[in-house]
Formats: structure tokens, C-alpha cells, sequence
């Protein structure tokens, strides 16, 4: 969301959904000793994601790193985060701006990276179908592609290292059969509609990670069991990379054994199983080829009436997106109280007694350590120094620049990523949701 440590209403949630990052400093410690030459970093993160970017880059020309030879991910997709999410800060189309920035800047300088993680994991976890996932998902992948064309950018250049970030849910031939689809929706659409040559271009590359909507609070330990088999669709399916959620995560953060039972499910899928064999396993069975047409065409029906509402950024604006995910979300509940869909443990098979489990804890000091850590920062470094490059910030973002550059410099003169965010806010505005209903 772009706050600062230090920030009021940051109050309470330091640390808790992951590390706390306020300047180049807290970078640098978590990547010490770490050769970024030989690792491939992953970073979720969406509103501020060009900012974290650009302290990462900073670090890496710090610590002598050539960019051209960085390899990871920046989740960088802004567009679900108004369907489902709801971590935005400016409006949709300065937004969608940076998510371009960064586009082309690493297709001229990070070569290998992967800009933008095009995600419909939220957006299933809010409520949707698995058709909607499919369908609002590559809706916003087409618009990003559009916006990159219309910047001037060469699609065999900058599609390759478009990637993808699916759910793995309940339903083992709907999931696989909506990866299938999702495929064939891609390769077709850069390749017909785009105009893409390049082989690499149509490839829809996906991590998948299980469904964490449906972890339940009762006998968490069944949750296990869930992963397993969302994992096992996912791996069918053809996801590039996989995460298991743990089995408390309803609960809590995982604790170091839940988060290692999440790790044997994989390896156990991976090497003892055999379903890592071949390509495409199920491919050729009646029912999964049935499904996959099906959803194919279902979540072309869906393009067509975003395309013909005027676009991806017109449904934000009046709430289409919004309105679809909420309705089956609401049917879906009204399906599990009415018992017509069973969920182990909830509304069926339901025990007297609930186990206990170990629970994480965080240390409270944890916040205010990273506090004072920024008092400190902010105490030692340049005001002048800070106050230039944040007046760069704004008058890049005014001109229409790429404001990847400008941020680097603004990292490495130790500017916060809530200040950073606020010199954005300044000529963006922060964005305020429309009425949806």
C-alpha cells in the first residue's frame, strides 16, 4: 500500500504479511551475502511494486550486479487489485502507467526478468468461478499488452517475459481444464490478434498456488488433504511452479512444521507420484477436452462484453468486475449453507471438539525495532538530498516519463517507499472506488 513503517496506519501490521521494507537499507540486509547471479528472487507485490523494483535494482548496481544478468519475478499486476484485492493507491490508468514503466525498462535492461505476473489467484480467492478467473484474468493480460504496444514496444521483445499466476482450487478436471484453456486462449490471441512471430510469445508460463479460500478453521488438519489434491490438479494442469499453501494458514502464518508439510506435498508429488512424466497428461480425455472447450468459449463470451463495455479499465470503473465476482461468491456460500455443496468438517462430517493447533506468534518488538530502524535512517541521511529527488519523482511522473530511473536514484538517497508513494500520489491522486452497487 506504500506506508511507511513509521506511518499510523501501517499500526499493528509490520512484518505480519511479510518483510518490512521502508528504504534501500532493509534491502540490502535481506539480500547480504546473497549472489543475485545465482538466484532467481520473487517478490509479490503490486501498488508500490515499481518502487520495491527500483530499490532492488539500486542494491543490485550497488553491490556490483550486472542487470542484464538478474533473474525473477515482480507480481506488478495492478488490474486484479481493483476486481479483487483492493490494494491500489493511484487510479486505474497511472497505475496500469507504472506497470508499463517497468515493462520496458527491463526489456531494454533486465532482460530476463519477469515484469508482471498476471494474476487470477485473487480473484478466485474473492469468488469467482474458475471461468471468471480464466476470463478477467487474461482479460487484464491482453490490456497490459495493449498499453506496451502503444508505447512502442516490440511484442517479441517484452511478451516472453509475461508470466502468469493461477489458482489451484477444489475441482481437479475444472482446474486442469481451465490451465488448458487458459493456453489456448493466450497463444492465440498474441499470435492472431497482436501479431506476435516469436514462439516464446505465445507461451502462457503459470505458477499455480492451492486455493486458500478453501482452508477451513474446522479440523485444520484436513486442509492438508485439500492441498494435495489442488496441488495434484495443478501439476496436471502444467503450472511451471507451485506453491502449497500450509494447513493453518486460515489461522495464522505458518509455523516452520506446517510450512514443511506444505514443502514434502510437492516433493512427494514431484518424485514419487510419476505425474511430472508427461506433458499434458489428461489431454485427449473426453471429459477434460469437453470442459476445456467449454470454458474457452465461455470466457470468450466474456471478452466480448468487456470489449464491447469499452474495455478492461471501463469495468473497473463501473463495477462490472465487481459485481461478477460478489454474485458468485454469493452463490457459492448459499450453496454451502444450504448443504448442496459439502465442505468436510463444516457442514458435514462436523466433530464435537475442534484439535488445537500451534499457533505463530509474532513478537511485537519485531514493529518496533523496524521503526526505529527507519527514525534512524531518516535522521543520518541527506534532507536536500531527499527533497531533489523527490521533486524529480513528481516532475517525471508529470512528463510522462518512465519513472523506473528516477526511482533508482530516489532508492539510493535513501527516499521511503511511503514518501516515494506520496511524491506519485501528488500528480496520480489516490484513488477512490466508485459506487459499485
Amino acid at each position: 500500500m506504500g506506508l511507511d513503517s513509521d506511518d499510523p496506519r501501517a499500526a499493528g501490521e509490520v512484518g505480519r504479511l511479510g518483510v518490512a521494507i521502508d528504504t534501500l537499507d532493509d534491502i540490502h540486509d535481506l539480500y547480504a551475502n546473497i549472489d543475485l547471479h545465482q538466484v532467481s528472487v520473487s517478490m509479490t507485490i503490486n501498488a508500490s511494486a515499481i518502487i520495491i523494483f527500483a530499490f532492488f535494482l539500486a542494491h543490485a548496481r550497488e553491490r556490483g550486479f550486472d542487470w542484464r544478468k538478474l533473474r525473477g519475478t515482480i507480481q506488478n499486476d495492478i488490474l486484479k487489485e481493483f476486481h479483487a484485492q483492493n490494494e491500489f493507491v493511484f487510479p486505474p490508468e497511472p497505475s496500469v502507467r507504472l506497470v508499463v514503466d517497468v515493462i520496458e525498462f527491463c526489456t531494454e535492461h533486465v532482460p530476463q526478468w519477469n515484469t508482471v505476473s498476471i494474476s487470477g489467484y485473487h480473484i478466485r480467492e474473492a469468488g469467482a468461478t474458475a471461468v471468471q478467473e480464466l476470463a478477467f484474468t487474461l482479460a487484464d493480460g491482453f490490456h497490459y499488452v495493449e498499453k506496451s504496444l502503444e508505447r512502442g514496444l516490440d511484442i517479441d521483445r517484452f511478451a516472453p517475459r509475461l508470466s502468469f499466476f493461477f489458482n489451484a482450487h477444489n475441482d481437479i478436471f475444472e482446474e486442469v481444464a481451465k490451465y488448458r484453456a487458459a493456453r489456448v486462449l493466450w497463444a492465440k490471441a498474441m499470435r492472431d490478434r497482436y501479431g506476435a512471430r516469436n514462439p516464446n510469445s505465445w507461451k502462457l508460463r503459470f505458477h499455480a498456488q492451492t486455493a486458500g479460500c478453501t482452508l477451513q478453521a474446522q479440523q485444520p488438519e484436513v486442509n492438508l488433504i485439500r492441498v494435495a489434491y489442488q496441488a495434484l490438479a495443478a501439476v496436471l494442469g502444467g503450472c511451471q511452479s507451485l506453491h502449497t499453501n500450509s494447513l493453518d494458514e486460515t489461522l495464522s502464518l505458518p509455523t516452520e512444521r506446517t510450512a514443511t508439510l506444505a514443502l514434502r506435498t510437492q516433493q512427494v508429488l514431484a518424485y514419487e507420484t510419476g505425474v511430472t512424466n508427461t506433458v499434458d497428461p489428461l489431454g485427449g480425455s473426453y471429459y477434460v477436452e469437453a470442459l476445456t472447450r467449454q470454458m474457452q468459449r465461455e470466457a470468450e463470451a466474456y471478452f466480448e462484453r468487456i470489449e464491447e463495455m469499452g474495455g478492461v479499465i471501463a469495468g473497473i470503473e463501473n463495477g462490472f468486475f465487481r459485481r461478477e465476482i460478489a454474485e458468485s461468491a454469493y452463490a457459492y456460500q448459499c450453496e454451502v449453507e444450504a448443504r448442496r455443496k459439502i465442505i468436510v468438517g463444516v457442514n458435514a462430517f462436523v466433530e464435537p471438539e475442534e484439535t488445537q493447533l500451534e499457533i505463530l506468534r509474532l513478537d511485537p518488538a519485531v514493529e518496533r525495532e523496524q521503526i526505529e530502524r527507519l527514525r534512524k535512517i531518516k535522521a543520518s541521511r541527506s534532507q536536500e538530498e531527499v527533497t531533489r529527488q523527490l521533486t524529480a519523482i513528481r516532475r517525471a511522473a508529470e512528463r510522462g516519463q518512465n519513472l523506473l530511473p528516477v526511482l533508482i536514484e530516489a532508492a539510493s538517497a535513501r527516499v521511503s517507499v511511503g514518501e516515494a508513494t506520496q511524491a506519485l500520489a501528488d500528480v496520480f491522486g489516490r484513488y477512490e472506488r466508485p459506487p459499485t452497487w
